[in-house]
Parts: structure tokens; C-alpha cells; sequence
């Protein structure tokens, strides 16, 4: 094993720990991947079966295009997840790690006829940027991908309507922030929605010079300050992640 693909397990098991830190844990139903470095036919993603918490740099499976993991002894891959997955790393060459959960926050405003609205400053940095994608039924059609790719187009987050949120991001790091920054614009929205007042969003220019200021930050996100801060932070609850 290579000393970046090492570095890429053990950013991706953490990746895992601060998902599951911050909730977006949905027993062992929700999967993260990233590419394997200079290995173009293969991604790190989780063995089926595993909670967030369990995830470390050393079970972390590599898996191909058809679903099957490099190693046939190690334990099953998810099919439905490589198929989500790999929709994404065709048709994207800029996207290095993908996130799939089904929170009850982003499955709710999902199932909204509007959508996410720019309601909160986070959400604004998805204003006109983000996709969303019909319903097909459980993800186990591999036709659905070019249908999936289309839906998410040049964005980096989609929500899946009626199931939950994608996040297509350059890295690791990048990913943790735009599945946060998602996460809490879903619940604030569902948290004003519920007060049945009528809500007062920014004017549509406000709104996109808002998502311009975002797209005006050193990129991609988070990678010098909130992920080494995201790292300190699992290293200060003991949580082990790069064995």
C-alpha cells in the first residue's frame, strides 16, 4: 500500500467519525467514498454492515466499478452504494469523495416542493446550486446512474428526493464542511417551517451574491482550518480512526 493511499484511508475513516459525531448516522445504511489515489478503477468505501463509529483506515474496502471489492475475502461490499457512487466519479473527474446519508433533516426538504430555500446564510451558498433527483426506488438499477449524473450536473450537493443528500466534493475535507453547512441549512429551515409564520427570505440578489462570497473563499473548503480543527476535535474524544 502506498503512503497516499494510506493517508487517503485514514482521512476517510475520519471522515466517518465526524459524520456519525455530528448525526448523520443511519445504522449501517449510509456510505462515504473517496478515490483510491492513482488507482482510477477502484474507490475506498465502507464494507456493508458496519456503523459510522466502527468504520477505521484498515476495513475500509476498495471496491471496482461492478460493485466487487478488491479482495474477495474481506467482507461484502454495498452494490447499491457503488452504484450511487460510481454514477458520480464517471461522470465528475473533479470529485474526490462522495457522501450519501438519509438524515431525517435532508430526507424531509427533500420531499418539499421548494426545495432548500436561501432562508439561512448557510443555505444561501446553495442558492441556484444545488440538484435534485426523482425518486427511482431503491438504488440497485445500474440505468439510474446516468439519470443521477444528469440530476446533480456541475453542483456539489443534490438532494435525492424522498431518500436523502449527496455531497460530490474535491476532498475529504470539502465534503465534511458542505454536509455540515447542508445539514444545518435542512434543520433551520424545518425549524422555522414548523412555527407556520410566513418566513422572510433575502432578496434573489442577496441570495447570489451571498453563494458568490462562498464560491470567493480559499477552495475547496475546509482544508486548512476546519479539518485539521475537525481532526484535534477527534483526537480529543480518544477516537481512534487510522488503525
Amino acid at each position: 500500500m502506498t503512503s497516499e493511499e494510506q493517508q487517503a484511508r485514514e482521512n476517510l475513516a475520519a471522515l466517518y467519525q465526524l459524520l456519525d459525531q455530528i448525526g448523520l448516522g443511519h445504522r449501517i445504511y449510509t456510505h462515504h467514498s473517496t478515490r483510491v489515489p492513482h488507482e482510477s478503477d477502484f474507490i475506498l468505501i465502507n464494507p456493508f454492515g458496519l456503523l459510522l463509529h466502527e468504520v477505521s483506515a484498515s476495513n475500509l474496502i476498495k471496491v471496482n466499478h461492478a460493485g466487487d471489492a478488491a479482495n474477495q475475502e474481506e467482507v461484502d461490499p454495498n452494490k447499491a452504494a457503488s452504484i450511487i457512487h460510481w454514477a458520480i466519479y464517471d461522470a465528475r473527474d473533479d470529485v474526490q469523495c462522495v457522501i450519501h446519508h438519509h438524515s431525517a433533516a435532508s430526507v424531509a426538504v427533500s420531499a418539499l416542493q421548494e426545495g432548500l430555500l436561501p432562508m439561512s446564510q448557510g443555505a444561501m451558498q446553495f442558492y441556484k446550486r444545488i440538484g435534485y433527483h426523482d425518486y427511482e426506488g431503491l438504488a440497485f438499477n445500474p440505468d439510474e446512474q446516468s439519470r443521477l449524473a444528469a440530476s446533480l450536473g456541475s453542483h456539489r450537493a443534490m438532494l435525492l428526493k424522498n431518500h436523502g443528500a449527496l455531497i460530490c466534493a474535491r476532498s475529504i475535507p470539502e465534503a465534511y464542511v458542505l454536509a455540515d453547512d447542508l445539514e444545518k441549512a435542512c434543520k433551520s429551515q424545518l425549524l422555522a417551517m414548523a412555527t407556520g409564520a410566513k418566513l422572510d427570505l433575502p432578496p434573489d440578489v442577496i441570495c447570489e451574491s451571498t453563494a458568490r462570497q462562498f464560491e470567493s473563499l480559499p477552495q475547496p473548503r475546509g482544508e486548512t482550518r476546519d479539518w485539521p480543527a475537525a481532526l484535534r476535535m477527534l483526537d480529543h474524544l480518544g477516537i481512534e480512526y487510522k488503525t
